[in-house]
């Protein structure tokens, strides 16, 4: 598996992918430390939450870097990205106690409540266009209820997976409590069907969600996908069709224009249409293409 700088096209690193046997020590490795983590009190969790949210901004802009130079993103959107990772992590462990509280319901039996508890290790299929960030927003709250996660990251930001992966163990979290899986994709079967496995979640395209959706619901594991979509842009003929047009190129462009809620489709009035076009070329001749760092 080789890294590339898409901005210079510079090969950047190689890593292995995981043999069968490797796969399996890790699959094995995160169920023991689900078993140790699930008994870890909600209290102690949150500290270990706080100690990740510690480790991202103190190696924020190592983290920073590594996600530019893999995938493209200019630096100081990459550094936002960081400290949102930090926020996500702070989050949960403000609230994790609250969210996971036990709660009595009333009802006609003479006991009713509600408990949660966590159901083991998760499979997380990210993407790389927020290589940091896909993975916390589920990290932070699955681990916070005490599940872990084995995570298998997009084949072209593999440096970003072995960096998380440390983000946790540098936290203190127990060893395979979120671990980095470099595999190809033609394995991610066999590692969905394992039965260490007890949930998958996706973040993706259509073809890939249909896939893990089948693979997912055929071993009878739970199941949480987030795919693509591409709501219209939509200017109406009332408003100041300069302001709006410098807007849409913001939103067709952030991220380096890769995300998946980036502005794809423009509607427009037919009375302002050709105003908002004149201003929208015009603002777009404008971006300036170089080093993102």
């Amino acid at each position: 598996m080789k890294t590339i700088n898409p901005a210079t096209g510079e090969p950047l690193r190689e890593y292995q992918f995981a043999a069968d046997g490797e796969i399996e020590e890790k699959l094995q490795a995160a169920e023991k430390a689900f078993r140790q983590w699930r008994e870890v009190s909600v209290g102690r969790r949150v500290e270990r939450m706080r100690a990740a949210a510690n480790v991202l901004r103190d190696r924020a802009p190592e983290f920073a870097r590594l996600m530019t130079e893999e995938m493209g993103k200019p630096i100081g959107e990459a550094g936002s990205e960081i400290e949102k990772c930090a926020w996500v992590c702070d989050y949960y462990a403000e609230h994790g106690e609250e969210f996971l509280g036990h709660r009595t319901v009333e009802t006609d039996a003479s006991r009713s409540y509600v408990r949660y508890d966590p159901i083991g290790p998760v499979l997380a299929i990210m993407p790389w266009n927020f290589p940091f960030w896909q993975v916390f927003r589920f990290a932070a709250p699955a681990l916070t209820a005490g599940n872990v996660g084995v995570l298998k990251h997009a084949s072209n930001v593999p440096g970003c997976a072995v960096a998380i992966e440390e983000v946790f163990r540098e936290a203190g979290f127990p060893a395979g409590a979120l671990a980095a899986l470099l595999v190809e994709t033609e394995k991610i079967e066999g590692v969905i069907a394992h039965p260490v496995i007890r949930a998958v979640t996706l973040t993706g395209s259509e073809r890939a969600g249909r896939a893990v959706g089948q693979q997912a619901g055929g071993n009878l594991k739970k199941t949480v996908l987030e795919l693509g979509g591409s709501d219209p842009f939509i200017v109406l003929a009332d408003v100041n069709a300069a302001e709006v047009a410098q807007r849409a190129v913001k939103g067709r462009t952030i991220n380096s224009g890769q995300s998946c809620i980036a502005a794809k489709r423009f509607l427009v009035e037919e009375p302002i249409a050709d105003e908002f076009l004149e201003a929208f070329l015009a603002a777009t001749k404008k971006l300036k293409i170089g080093d993102p760092l």
